[in-house]
Formats: C-alpha cells, structure tokens, sequence
C-alpha cells in the first residue's frame, strides 16, 4: 500500500491555461462559463463522457497495445520504500502490490494478503498471504520478502520517507542500531503466514503495515545490515515487479515504458503496455488533442471542463482532491522563527484571489494540513483572510521596522524572502505576481526563483537554508496522521519544523483507535498547527483526469488513484 503518508506532488499537475487566453469575459470582469453552483470540494465523483468518441484522432485508434499516460517527469525513484514524488509512485504502484488495498471509501481490503487478523490487545498484525504469489520472475512471493523490506526501513542508513520509529515495531531499534540481526517483533510462522507485533497501539498501522514488499532474492544481493543505501543503484531498474505491469525502459525525462506482468495475481493486464510519458504545461493539451496520451491530470477549473467537453472524444473524471496545496517556510531561518512573521504572511497574502485565479470555483481556500474529505477535518479555527492592517501590525511587534527603502530591517539585516517556484506551474504564476505586490505593500522584499520540480525538491532535500519559501502541495492517504510531515525531526520534515505540543498530540493521536477520541485529537492539533502554521495553507481543490473516451474501466475516487485497477482497463 502507498502509506507515504503525505506524497509530494506538484499542486495544480497540468493546466490548459496556455490555450485559453480567447476566453472572453462577461459583465463586471465574471467569466462567461458557468462555474460550479456548490461546495465543489465536498461534492462526491463526476465523470462527463465525450459526447463524440467517434472524433478520437486516428493517432489514438491505431494505437491497440498500449496505453498512454503523460504525467510530469519523475525523478527515478521506482522503490515502493524510498519514492517520495507523487509521480514515481504512479510508476511504482503500476509494478508493486501491496499486502492491502485501499478501497474507493479509503478502507483497507485484502491485497496480497487474502486476509487479515488484529489481536485483541491491538499490537499484533497477521498477514495470511494468498496461495501461487509469484514474482514477475516465476519466483514465490513469501513472508521473507516482507520480513526484508522492513529491515530496510529499519536499517540505520535508510532514509526513505517512512517513519518507522512512530510506528514501533517490536525489536525494530536493535535491529536499527545494529545490536541484532532480525526484528524481534517479526514472525514468520510459515512462507504464508507473518505477524508482526508493535511496542504500543498505533491507529494508523494497518496502513503502515500493509506495505508493497520488495522480493529478497532481487534486492538482497545489494543490502547488507547497515548498507541500505546500496539499494539506491537499483532505484531506476527494478527488474522484478509483483504488480499489474513490469519495466521495460526508462528513459529519464523522456518515458517509462511498461509491459503487462503475466504473473501478476489479479490476472494479466488486458492492455499489454503501459507508457508514462513526461508531459509538461506547453504539451499536455496538444498531446491530448493529437492522440499522442490517453490520460492526463489536467487544472480543473470552469474553461478547462468546457474545453475537454467540446472536444467529444475526452472524458472528465473529477473528484475531490485528498489533500492540499500550501507554501512552506524554512524554519531554520531566524526571521521566520516568530510565528508572528509567519502569521502576518498568511494575513498579508490574498490566497482567495490566487485560489479564484488558478481554479475559479473548483477549490477552496482552506486553513489546515486536511481535506475535507477526511473524519479529521475541522473549519473551527483562524481564517486568515486578507488584512494587511493586521500583517502590518504583526511584523512591528515582531520588531521589523521599515527602512528608509521602505524594506523592513531588524537587527541590521532586510525583510528578504526567497520563493523557490517550480515551473511550469499555473499556481506559482497566480502567486508570484499576488505576493509581490502584498509582500511589497507590506515592506518585504519578495524575490521568486523558478526552476523545473525535481530542481526544487533537491534544493528541500537538502535541508539548508538556500530557500525560505517554496509552494508544494500534499497528497494524502486515508489516515490522516501527519508524524512524518510534522513531527520533530519526521522522515519528511524538510524544513525544520518543531513544535513540542504538536509532537504531543501527534503520539496522542496514534495511541487510541478509539475514533471519537481521535476526531478530537487531531481538531486540536489542526488549531495549533493554525495557529503556529508551519505553513501558509492554501487550497483543497478537485482532481481531474482527462481520459480518451476509448479507455474503459476507469474508476477513480479521492483515496484511489488510476493504478489501482489497471489489469481491468481495455481500449476499444
């Protein structure tokens, strides 16, 4: 299962915006294309058919054995353990499966496991894998495959994104320091059957738990106790795959092609291959329009669900999105370590008319790291809406005063911010010119840097202080524990932020699987994580996958993505 917790993603994926620039207006400035009448984000799944398949370019028809999909480029990480980007996870879901599933309700139901059972006590897990697993190799798929891939997580030297001392598995920190060999808390009872007991009760272990294994007898010939980072040679070659399709090709910023997996345990895929080709905000659209991709994320907003809808062959699959946009501050910086400062970027900014600009009425604003498609979700908290009178007044009491320049200045050094922005990007280029003039208004120097995705995620991956803010956004999974992301010193905290009260309420949150107790909890940590705001929080917005109308079987929802059905779908 993808229990990354939160997977970084490029907010906003693929807009159309470059196309639509002809779009008129009506009176007093309102679009002339109707916008949606409700609460868009918590509206359940649409899908609006092509109304004319039969205009499909013939570049599509032809095309019988493959299926086209153009998503941004990924950065080669194809490891169920290690990936972080939401798009190498679209690459390794195709090749991985998990002991469980996620169901379109954001459940768990079996996977490779044909079922399994939690002890009374709530710290043991028993997984009963299902009978002739077969790596895409011929090569039994068996509990040493699990037991290995949480030694790698375990592994002093791992640095994937997973959080295993939060999840506490019995003997895992011996293992971890090097004082065992196994983890105690690992059982295998047989090649079928594994049960792996906790130190405490942790509510979301189900989900860390149900994991995509990695086979052994591959990956073992490059790990060693201590060595876990060997296994990074392997990253853009995973030879031996257990999901719906294997590797056949990468190509780095070109393509990955895939070829069905004919040992795959849910029956071979119907389409024999699949192709993740990059795509970026000049070539989706007329990639689409030629028939050169079969899908693509594509910015959901009121002209580019007119636009796919006049195209006749293109179908649009649009649902709330489960998780959210946001704009980081680098906490290690001393002028955002007053929440005051940060306070008075969030009042200071008008992130409704960024929101309206980029989306018009397909996302709302929003003031927690959630989506209003999860239990955990509250609004009770500090909007945050525009007021520069009240970021004017923060920063003085935070004692930046502005300087003959109009900059503001504090123990001699100017109120200067560098925004990292990936582009092509249709929210960075709402917020850059926003901020500017908000920013400036209020005596801060703003000065973007755009530079491709995967340029930004290595700069915040090394976690130093060559940016002070960058935009992002956050996929989330069902469970809405946040440890990783904002726990001190979490596997995914990239930008330095501590908070002890946070980090309370966090292990307070894992610690019952009571769910009323547990709404409660995370209502309070969504108040102080507003209140001290790590973040700028942005926006929940709706997803829209844009599918040529001859791709059948798609089926998609806020907790699933397309990977998850992929031996079902078929071209016609």
């Amino acid at each position: 299962m993808k229990r990354n917790k939160l997977l970084a993603t490029m907010a906003g994926v693929m807009s159309l915006a470059v196309t639509l620039t002809a779009c008129g207006k009506g009176k007093d400035g309102d679009d002339d294309i109707k916008k949606p009448d409700q609460d868009i984000t918590t509206k359940t799944s649409d899908v609006i058919k092509g109304t004319n398949p039969e205009k499909c370019p013939d570049a599509a028809k032809n095309r019988k054995d493959s299926l086209v999909i153009g998503i941004q480029a990924p950065d080669g990480v194809f490891n169920p353990v290690y990936y972080e980007s939401s798009y190498d996870g679209y690459v390794v879901s195709s090749m991985f499966a998990s002991i469980l599933e996620v169901k379109k309700d954001g459940d768990v139901t079996p996977g490779l496991a044909e079922k399994y059972e939690i002890s009374p006590d709530q710290k043991t897990y028993k997984f009963t894998l299902r009978k002739d697993l077969k790596w895409s190799d011929g090569k039994p798929i068996t509990t040493d495959d699990i037991e290995f891939t949480f030694m790698v997580k375990c592994d002093q030297t791992y640095d994937g994104p997973s959080d295993m001392e939060s999840l506490g598995i019995q003997g895992w920190k011996d293992y971890h320091e090097g004082k065992a060999t196994s983890i105690s808390g690992i059982k295998k009872v047989d090649d079928k059957v594994v049960e792996i007991t906790l130190d405490k009760v942790n509510a979301a272990a189900i989900y860390d738990l149900a994991i995509a294994p990695l086979p052994k007898h591959y990956y073992g010939t490059k790990y060693a106790q201590g060595k876990a980072d060997q296994l990074k040679e392997l990253h853009r070659k995973p030879e031996v795959a257990s999901g719906a399709y294997k590797m056949k090709e990468y190509k780095e910023g070109q393509q990955v092609v895939l070829e069905a997996n004919e040992n795959y345990y849910k029956g071979k895929a119907k389409i024999p291959n699949l192709i993740y080709k990059t795509t970026n905000e000049e070539t989706s659209i007329q990639q689409l329009e030629a028939g050169e991709i079969d899908m693509n994320a594509v910015t959901v907003n009121a002209e580019n669900v007119e636009l796919v809808k006049g195209k006749g062959f293109l179908d649009a699959h649009i649902f709330p999105t489960n998780g959210y946009g946001y704009i980081a501050f680098n906490h290690r910086q001393d002028k955002f370590k007053d929440p005051k400062v940060r306070q008075a970027l969030a009042y200071g900014l008008d992130r409704k008319s960024i929101v309206d600009t980029v989306y018009k009425g397909y996302a709302d604003v929003i003031n927690i790291p959630q989506s209003k498609v999860s239990w955990a979700y509250t609004d009770d908290v500090e909007k945050y809406e525009f007021n520069q009178e009240k970021a004017n007044q923060l920063l003085d009491e935070a004692g930046w005063k502005k300087g003959s320049d109009g900059i503001r200045e504090k123990d001699g050094k100017k109120l200067e911010i560098k925004f990292l922005a990936t582009t092509p990007n249709p929210v960075n280029d709402a917020i850059i010119p926003v901020a500017k003039e908000g920013y400036k208004a209020l005596g801060i120097d703003f000065k973007p840097e755009q530079m491709d995705f995967n340029t930004v995620r290595a700069k915040i991956k090394k976690k130093g202080n060559d940016f002070d803010m960058y935009f992002m956004a956050w996929g989330l999974t069902p469970e809405p524990d946040s440890t990783t992301i904002f726990k001190s010193n979490g596997s995914q905290n990239e930008i330095g932020y501590s908070n002890a009260k946070v980090d309370e309420l966090l292990q307070k949150g894992l610690a019952t699987t009571d769910k009323k107790e547990r709404t409660d909890i995370y209502h309070e940590l969504y108040k102080e994580l507003n209140k001290d705001l790590p973040y700028i929080f942005m926006y929940q917005r709706r997803d829209m996958w844009v599918v040529n109308s001859r791709v059948k079987g798609i089926d998609l929802s806020p907790y699933r993505d397309f990977t998850n059905d992929l031996e079902k779908y078929e071209l016609q």
